[in-house]
């Protein structure tokens, strides 16, 4: 199962957005295990906590450091705890890897010998370092994004208050992997931390730490993390709690005052909404997240630009970006592929030229000859109108990036036709609603489109992505 529908079923059947720190550190221990020698008393005192917590909260984070830390009794201990933690309670090995050339057998021993469900990592070494963990398709990563620490301020704040480093690691670490295999972890005391990581990461999963400062305010940390589904925020149980006897109390009332709150701030929202959220990630929510790193990578701008056919649009889409961002243009591949597996076809044929990587994509995913026609015939040569090998009589779906007038992709569609191949279905990626659509079935064409203008405009402004005026200028055009 993977990690995330692991971690869904547990927060609507144990009610809980609670997850458990299983971190052996012998200044924490209770005086009633410290009779026993250390690595007894520490066994004993985390089986006690798992016991008291296994039904009340979503996940376990075990802290690799404190293990490390006991020497080879520590990693037998480790081996020991994670057998123990039922397996139904996904387990998040709070790692903070950071080492590039290690990363491939690290991830290898984590996911495939000690079964772990997700791994906290360090952003610094980039993408390379967080690769090797993506390719175990039931796992997950959770992104270090800042620290609650005053003496990493300096850095995480850096250049300015108002664009900080802690925010660019989060528009870069969303790039990685989807909301399906990437989340944040954000160590802050501070709610406006945690609501400014949520307005850019809206649909990614947030694992809180350092919340429980003294003075600080649950309510103010809920408002600010929680998504817009009233979850995606993961809440530590308080450290100083597991060394209480009457565990399991306590953390049902913590449980319970966080329902509470909840409840308040997503007054507005079935329970139904609230506590049974589909255990798989909507199609929604993988279409917004998209279209937020779309915008955040630069294909999506908004001003006054004049298009192709003279007209002055308050926004431009430049999709030519999206091949060097190799995991936003799989994230591409995949909504396009969703439209097409649906539809009757023997190729592919892309238009000249943005679509073309596009095109070349999908052929490989699908297994399916692509063809594609020049937007102008050489004088030398073949002189082909039409690229690849094709039979007469053959069904081509004609792969685009934008339909605004239609008249580029009808263009191409027309050549392919005059070389004895059938079209009827146009897919892109988007449409941007200027009567495109009706034009291209007077011409016999279905479109399909996996955005459409309007839909992105108005999840960029819900995300806080543009401001009044620009969607008012949006609305008038």
């Amino acid at each position: 199962m993977h990690f995330f529908d692991k971690l869904y079923i547990n927060i609507a059947q144990n009610q809980s957005l609670l997850f458990v720190g299983l971190d052996p550190n012998p200044e924490m221990m209770p005086s009633r295990y410290r009779s026993q020698d250390v690595i007894t008393g520490l066994e004993n005192w985390l089986q006690f906590i798992i016991e008291e917590t296994a039904d009340f909260v979503c996940a376990y984070k075990p802290t690799l450091g404190f293990y490390q830390a006991l020497g080879i009794p520590g990693l037998e201990l480790l081996y020991k705890t994670l057998a123990t933690i039922p397996s139904h309670i996904p387990i998040i090995l709070d790692a903070k890897h950071s080492d590039l050339n290690t990363s491939s057998i690290f991830a290898h021993t984590v996911f495939a010998e000690w079964h772990v469900d997700a791994i906290t990592l360090s952003p610094y070494p980039g993408q390379d370092h967080v690769a090797p963990f993506l390719v175990y398709p039931d796992k997950a990563v959770f992104i270090l994004c800042c620290t609650s620490n005053p003496g990493a301020e300096t850095l995480q704040k850096y250049p300015a208050n108002d664009s900080p480093l802690y925010l660019q690691v989060v528009k870069e670490a969303k790039n990685w992997g989807t909301p399906k295999e990437l989340a944040l972890e954000v160590g802050t005391t501070n709610p406006e931390v945690l609501g400014l990581i949520r307005a850019v990461a809206p649909e990614r999963t947030i694992m809180a730490r350092s919340i429980w400062a003294e003075g600080s305010s649950l309510k103010q940390i809920l408002e600010a993390g929680l998504n817009s589904h009233g979850d995606g925020l993961l809440i530590p149980v308080p450290q100083d709690m597991l060394s209480n006897p009457n565990l399991s109390q306590e953390i049902q009332s913590l449980r319970a005052e966080i329902n509470q709150i909840k409840s308040q701030i997503t007054a507005d929202a079935s329970s139904c909404s609230l506590w049974l959220p589909d255990v798989r990630f909507e199609d929604q929510q993988l279409q917004n997240d998209l279209i937020l790193q779309l915008y955040d990578i630069g294909c999506i701008m908004f001003g006054k630009f004049v298009q192709a056919s003279g007209a002055t649009f308050p926004y431009y889409i430049d999709l030519r970006k999206i091949i060097s961002n190799p995991q936003v243009f799989n994230q591409v591949l995949n909504a396009y592929e969703k439209i097409i597996r649906n539809l009757t076809f023997d190729r592919l044929a892309g238009i000249p030229y943005g679509s073309l990587p596009t095109a070349t994509g999908l052929a490989l995913r699908l297994n399916c000859p692509m063809v594609f026609p020049r937007k102008e015939v050489k004088a030398h040569g073949t002189r082909k109108v039409i690229e690849g090998n094709f039979l007469a009589g053959e069904i081509v779906v004609v792969v685009d990036d934008i339909l605004i007038s239609g008249k580029s992709v009808m263009q191409g569609a027309e050549k392919l036709k005059s070389a004895g191949l059938n079209v009827h279905d146009i897919v892109v990626l988007i449409d941007h609603e200027q009567g495109v659509q009706a034009r291209l079935r007077e011409n016999g064409y279905r479109s399909y489109a996996v955005f459409t203008i309007s839909q992105i405009v108005k999840t960029l402004y819900q995300a806080g992505r543009i401001n009044d005026e620009q969607l008012l200028a949006f609305t008038e055009s």
